[in-house]
């Protein structure tokens, strides 16, 4: 499968098959992503797989923004808590920023890792869908993160059970403009 292929055929998944997913395809996908670049190399991006009744407890009480969510939890034998160590991407050592856009340019690095998580996963026969809504506080105290931690989205993956369609993609002529 090309770079291409992958790009083109991932989807959003939202309903998942029961079947298991093996802790070593986890590990493989986080090792895959590990390549993903970052700010400085700095590489904040880490991530928690949970299973069971915390990630149904996470479904449960974690949901109120958009309670569909909770649903696609649910229905993944796998969500993966995607976290950043904070202050780092975007910052000197001294804790100034080194860019105007603030400590913004850690979601950058934690977006970039997390696609290449995705892609990871639909090469192996995965699906998965990254979620933003989802009750930030509540989900941080379930997972017990520490305090230079953030939780920046939720990827429910497994084996997919459904072929959603590509939606349609806005024409070239109007996402691209030259310069000179």
């Amino acid at each position: 499968m090309t770079a291409k292929d992958c790009i083109l055929g991932r989807r959003s998944i939202r309903k998942f098959k029961a079947d298991p997913v093996s802790h070593e395809l986890i590990a493989e996908l986080v090792e895959t992503a590990s390549y993903s670049p970052s700010w400085k190399h700095t590489q904040i991006t880490r991530y928690i797989a949970v299973e069971g009744a915390l990630k149904e407890k996470i479904a449960r009480e974690c949901s109120s923004l958009y309670p569909p969510n909770g649903d696609i939890i649910s229905s993944a034998p796998v969500l993966i808590a995607v976290t950043i160590i904070k202050n780092r991407s975007g910052f000197e050592r001294d804790g100034s920023f080194s860019t105007p856009k603030g400590d913004g340019w850690q979601m950058y690095d934690a977006g970039i890792a997390s696609q290449s998580f995705c892609l990871a996963a639909y090469e192996k026969g995965l699906g998965s869908v990254i979620l933003g809504l989802y009750d930030q506080e509540p989900a941080e105290s379930l997972l017990q993160l520490p305090e230079d931690r953030e939780l920046v989205a939720l990827i429910p993956i497994g084996y997919p059970d459904e072929t959603p369609v590509a939606p349609r993609r806005k024409p070239v002529e109007e996402l691209l403009s030259y310069q000179s």
